[in-house]
Formats: C-alpha cells, sequence, structure tokens
C-alpha cells in the first residue's frame, strides 16, 4: 500500500540512504525500484560500487569499441544512476571476481569513510545469498556487515536485499514465450531459479509499482550486461508490475540501533 507523498517526503526529507553493491547494474536490478522511491521522496541517495565490472560479458563489442568493459561499464553506472535521482556513485576498482577475497581492509576502509563522510540514516546491501549466490555479491554482504557492525550503538539501520524465489523464472520464461533466446553467458546464463532459492526470508516489501517503469529504464542503460533485447526490455507492463513491482528486505540482525527508514513503508511477508 502506497502512503500519501506528503508523509513519506516529511519522513525522508532530509535523510541519506548509502546502498553498497559489487557492480555496475546490481543497483537497478537489486532495488531500482526502491532507490527511485526514496529519491523522490527527498532522500539523498549514494551509491558505493566496489568494481568497474570490467569482467562481465560483453552483449555487442560494438558497445566497447576500445575493448575497456570497465571503463564502458562505469558510464552505463552513470546512466543509470541518472534514471533512478541517485545523488552520488562512488565507483572503486576492485578486482571484479575477487571481492569477496581481495583488498579486504581497503575495501571496508572505504565503505567506513563513505559512511563517516555522509552519515548515512540507512544502509542497503545484498542478502547474504547475494541475489543468486554470486561470490563478489556475497564478499560486499560481508564487507559492509562487519563495517555497520563495528559501529555499534551508532550503526545506521541495515538492509539487506534479496528477491523473492520464482520472480526471475516469471521474466525470463515470459520472453523465451516472445521469442527470445537466452544466452549461454553472462546473466542470462544464470538459470532463473538459482535467484533467490534458499534466500534468508525476507521481512517485508516495497511497493514500487509506481516505480518499476524507472527501474526498467535504469536497467537499459546497462547494455553491455543486459543486451538487446533482454527480458526487462521485453516484458509488459502489467507482468512488470506483478513480477517486479515490490522489492523486498530485511532488517540486519542486532542492527536495532539506527531507526526505522524502510520498513515504516514496507508490508509485511509471510512466508508460506
Amino acid at each position: 500500500m502506497l502512503h500519501s507523498v506528503g508523509d513519506e517526503a516529511a519522513a525522508l526529507a532530509g535523510r541519506t540512504v548509502l546502498a553498497v553493491f559489487a557492480h555496475p547494474d546490481d543497483e537497478s536490478l537489486a532495488c531500482g525500484g526502491t532507490l527511485a522511491r526514496l529519491s523522490d521522496a527527498g532522500a539523498s541517495v549514494v551509491l558505493l560500487c566496489a568494481s568497474r565490472g570490467e569482467r562481465g560479458i560483453i552483449s555487442d563489442p560494438a558497445l566497447v569499441p576500445d575493448g575497456d568493459l570497465g571503463q564502458a561499464r562505469s558510464r552505463e553506472l552513470q546512466a543509470a544512476a541518472r534514471v533512478l535521482g541517485i545523488t552520488e556513485v562512488l565507483v572503486f576498482n576492485h578486482p571484479d571476481g575477487n571481492l569477496r577475497w581481495a583488498d579486504v581492509p581497503e575495501f571496508q576502509a572505504e565503505i567506513m569513510t563513505a559512511i563517516d563522510r555522509h552519515s548515512p540514516d540507512a544502509v542497503i546491501t545484498f542478502d547474504g545469498d547475494g541475489l543468486y549466490w554470486h561470490f563478489d555479491h556475497i564478499g560486499v554482504h560481508e564487507r559492509t556487515s562487519a563495517v555497520v557492525s563495528s559501529l555499534g550503538a551508532k550503526a545506521p539501520s541495515l538492509y539487506y536485499v534479496t528477491m523473492l524465489r520464482g520472480a526471475m523464472r516469471h521474466v525470463v520464461d515470459g520472453a523465451v514465450a516472445k521469442g527470445w533466446v537466452p544466452s549461454q553467458s553472462g546473466i542470462w546464463g544464470i538459470v532463473p531459479d538459482a535467484f533467490g532459492i534458499e534466500a534468508e526470508p525476507p521481512t517485508f516489501g516495497l511497493d514500487v509499482r509506481a516505480w518499476v517503469a524507472r527501474k526498467l529504464a535504469a536497467l537499459d542503460c546497462h547494455r553491455t550486461q543486459m543486451g538487446t533485447p533482454n527480458p526487462f526490455s521485453m516484458i509488459d507492463d502489467a507482468d512488470a508490475r506483478q513480477w517486479l513491482g515490490y522489492e523486498y528486505f530485511r532488517r540486519a540482525p542486532n542492527n536495532e540501533a539506527g531507526q526505522p527508514v524502510l520498513e515504516q513503508f514496507g508490508e509485511p511477508v509471510i512466508m508460506a
């Protein structure tokens, strides 16, 4: 259920939310609707991206004529951030594919610096499953959780984002029914059922149906990874609202000190 614009703006104006993810496109896929909704309500949204995603696939070589995929993906990220209303983007150069193990002290220090500089009321990152058990995503979850936990009573609210099991399957199957042929590499080479499988159950969902078009537009900015066409570009409005119109979160354990930021606008999730 959507709250009134006035109530939401009153609660979020002047707030800052820090989103910490691994690669360009993670922000849009995981919670692009939420980031757009927060921005529209007056919150300052800061995005920290650990890598430039230089080891990703290239859906079309014409998109990266100089071969520098990391630079191309960084540009795509800036474009997606503009669509979502993100205030500031911090892109670091940690090694794509090795984020769980490489540069651990340096990366944690960068997260801490971002928290010190921006004083976020809330931090959003991956849950422990990394959406689909991607080791880079899991590493970002671990680094962010460790930093926020170290702050004790001064810690901002920490939220883990996940996807409901079956949502990506519905999106992909809808595209296949329209004639789309999945790639055997990159994100579309992942079995759709891997998204959300055995993830910790979320406790609330945010209604982002009014922002799902922005989410899709932001995903479209990440063309080197998503390809054209792709299931997100082929999904119709009704299916997009059904399968992408809610984004799901849980509050990190032992993180009671921070004020409720997201859950005050969420709807409880009762898992069967």
